[in-house]
C-alpha cells in the first residue's frame, strides 16, 4: 500500500480505484470514518458468514454505527457501538448472540482494536 500527499491530504491506489483521505470532508474520507467503517464492514461480513454456517438464511444485513470519540486525547476513538439489523426466515435470539460473539472473536480489525476501543454490539430480527 502506498499512499500519495495531494493539495487537501492523500490518495492511495487500488486496484478496485482511488482512495481520497482528509481531515477535511470535502476533499475525501477521514481517517476515523475509514477506521470505523473498516471495522463496521468487517463485523458485519464475519457474521454473515458465521450466520451461514450456523444454517442461518441472513436474507439482508444492515448495520448502523455509533462512534464516541475523546476530544482531550487528539479526538481518539474511544467506543464504537455496531446495531446489527438481520433480516432472515427463521431467525432464533440466541443463536444470533452467539453469532454476534463469534464475529467478534473472529473479526480481524476487531481483534486489532479491541484494547484501545471499546466495541459494542446489539441487533434486532427481522422475520
Amino acid at each position: 500500500m502506498e499512499l500519495q500527499m495531494k493539495e487537501n491530504g492523500f490518495i492511495a491506489n487500488f486496484a478496485y480505484g482511488q482512495l481520497k483521505i482528509s481531515g477535511d470532508e470535502s476533499y475525501g474520507f477521514r481517517p476515523y470514518q475509514l477506521m470505523v467503517s473498516s471495522i463496521a464492514a468487517c463485523s458485519s461480513s464475519v457474521l454473515n458468514k458465521v450466520l451461514g454456517k450456523m444454517r442461518m438464511n441472513c436474507e439482508d444485513l444492515k448495520v448502523s454505527v455509533q462512534v464516541e470519540r475523546n476530544e482531550q486525547e487528539a479526538n481518539r476513538i474511544e467506543k464504537i457501538h455496531m446495531h446489527f439489523v438481520i433480516k432472515g426466515e427463521g431467525l432464533q435470539q440466541e443463536k444470533v448472540e452467539k453469532a454476534i460473539a463469534l464475529a467478534r472473536k473472529n473479526c480481524p480489525m476487531v481483534q486489532s482494536v479491541k484494547d484501545s476501543i471499546e466495541i459494542t454490539e446489539s441487533f434486532e430480527l427481522i422475520q
